[in-house]
């Protein structure tokens, strides 16, 4: 009998240090059923229960995302764009790795990269931007339609022609 005494005055001992480490949880309460007529105290009356989904409802997707470049890529963007139209590859790629190294998973900064490698006649480097666009194009299917178009460009120049055609054939290739 010593000996179950003193086991249950370890395991309470162990249950409060428990407790007092941990804090002590307010009692949980329930709500009432809906249809009860009780409120919460103080919670301004509505006069109509509130609106509870069901458990069976589907979740919504996610709204579709647009990736845009702030005001600062935006402009290195531009300024690339004009050194690219004047043949001056090594600027034009200077200036969106400064673009990549502001926002570095914005998929339309490596869709433009990926247009100066193509310019450079470099499609292996386009096909790596054209693939790291697309991987963080998800969710926004203008970018993925940009991304696409630059993949199967990069695969064509590289006489990869049936790669590029299952590119074009990819759902987000088609327009909405």
């Amino acid at each position: 009998m010593d000996q179950t005494h003193h086991s249950l005055k370890t395991l309470a001992f162990a249950l409060a240090a428990v407790v007092l480490l941990n804090g002590c949880p307010a009692p949980a309460q329930r709500p009432p059923p809906l249809g009860s007529g009780s409120s919460i105290p103080g919670a301004p009356s509505t006069g109509s229960s509130p609106s509870i989904p069901s458990p069976s409802a589907a979740p919504r997707p996610p709204p579709p995302r647009e990736n845009r470049l702030s005001p600062a890529t935006r402009s290195l963007v531009v300024q690339a764009q004009a050194l690219l139209a004047h043949g001056d590859f090594d600027a034009a790629s200077s200036t969106l790795d400064r673009a990549l190294r502001i926002e570095p998973t914005n998929p339309l900064l490596w869709i433009e990269l990926g247009r100066v490698r193509l310019a450079e006649s470099d499609p292996h480097q386009a096909e790596g931007c054209g693939r790291k666009a697309l991987a963080l194009a998800s969710g926004d299917v203008g970018a993925q339609r940009q991304a696409g178009r630059l993949l199967a460009d990069a695969l064509r120049a590289q006489r990869r022609n049936q790669e590029a055609h299952e590119v074009e054939s990819q759902p987000f290739m088609s327009p909405p």
